[in-house]
């Protein structure tokens, strides 16, 4: 909307038009005439809150110890003190799915806002999906330094299928004594839950589908899809969404092509397929303040400019289902909204002015800023 207006009170958005409709009465009035207006991004399958710093176990809450753990839940170890989230609000990341990772079945996420005292006024959606790790087809091998054939690929496989099927049972029927782990699972049969799964190759992802479509899952999201465009059929008629992770990674092999990261979110696109961008990576924690970038390279490898705009927006709120409540501006859904003054796609121009979730002005300094302010000032002396 050019010259356009957005009003928001008690956190709900009241009035998105143009400024001269817009009506009077509100606490305060801004003119940020020339800047762009975002919804918050929403930052996937993220460790932020749960890993600090890698060297140091103490900070290490991203993982479970076993391999079956759906009754783990991530957000009771969510940390909202972490020095890594106000950098992460600077670029307008506002939002996160957080995420267990490790073992078979990792535990259960749950959506946060990234302005909170304690993890509980953290909670946006609390237990919002169980997330699996596929088994991988190849392993690395200590011994001779390379990566070989999973010989216990089937035998996992059947392991987590048999699992499913046993909650599921449990669901249906349950007993007096509670089982933790079937139950933590029951949501998944009942369409209140997601199934989240990590997987890459072609195989995985069409044993995943087919797994969920025999044990009566609905709602499956594909985690990684790094030849998801060689399904897209499948996916389209599944309706499963994948989380496009590693934009800024490199080919997973040698024969692929040079931009395979970059340009698969168009072809997606183009072939129908929900999906949304994730930054699983190496530090990841501290990469997710680079979630604008990505969709950016994107929009310069055949994506519209709209598209990735939703990529970390509204297709994310449709793919974790809360599209009614955030993921755009829209009258009735949270004012969780920031201004750039310029494309905050774009390394170069991303520069958040101001930023509200749920209607709060929240603070925009953080650790960085401040020790850049600290060695500007020393050596302008």
């Amino acid at each position: 909307i050019q010259d356009g207006a957005v009003g928001f009170r008690d956190g709900k958005i009241d009035f998105v038009g143009s400024s001269a409709l817009s009506p009077s009465g509100y606490d305060e009035v801004l003119n940020e005439k020339g800047k762009h207006l975002y919804p918050g991004f929403i930052a996937v399958n993220s460790t932020l809150g749960l890993k600090e710093i890698g060297a140091v176990r103490a900070s290490r809450d991203q993982r479970e110890t076993g391999s079956i753990n759906p009754h783990v839940r991530s957000i009771i170890a969510y940390n909202t003190d972490s020095r890594i989230t106000p950098t992460v609000r600077s670029n307008g990341v506002l939002m996160g799915q957080i995420s267990p990772q490790g073992g078979l079945i990792s535990g259960s996420s749950s959506i946060v806002t990234f302005d909170a005292w304690n993890w509980e006024d953290a909670v946006y959606e609390m237990d919002d999906g169980i997330h699996v790790q596929w088994p991988p087809l190849r392993k690395w091998n200590w011994e001779t330094r390379k990566r070989e054939k999973n010989k216990d690929y089937e035998k996992e496989v059947a392991y987590l299928k048999d699992f499913l099927t046993r909650s599921r049972a449990y669901c249906r029927v349950r007993t007096k004594e509670m089982q933790l782990r079937e139950e933590a699972c029951c949501g998944l049969f009942q369409e209140d839950k997601r199934l989240y799964v990590r997987a890459n190759r072609a195989n995985q992802m069409i044993s995943a589908i087919n797994m969920a479509q025999d044990l009566g899952i609905e709602n499956l999201v594909i985690v990684g899809g790094y030849v998801s465009h060689l399904i897209t059929d499948l996916l389209k008629e599944r309706k499963v969404a994948v989380m496009i992770s590693s934009v800024h990674g490199l080919p997973a092999r040698p024969d692929d092509d040079i931009d395979q990261n970059f340009k698969l979110a168009s072809i997606l696109s183009d072939a129908g397929v929900l999906f949304c961008l994730e930054n699983t990576s190496r530090m990841t924690e501290m990469n997710t303040m680079n979630l604008p970038f990505h969709a950016g390279t994107c929009i310069a490898h055949g994506l519209d400019k709209r598209e990735a705009i939703s990529a970390i927006t509204l297709n994310t709120a449709k793919i974790l289902g809360i599209d009614e409540r955030c993921g755009s501006i829209e009258v009735g859904k949270d004012a969780t909204l920031f201004i750039s003054s310029g494309d905050a796609l774009d390394m170069r121009t991303n520069q958040v002015t101001r930023a509200f979730i749920q209607g709060r002005d929240i603070d925009l300094d953080n650790h960085q800023k401040f020790l850049y302010r600290k060695f500007k000032d020393k050596y302008a002396q």
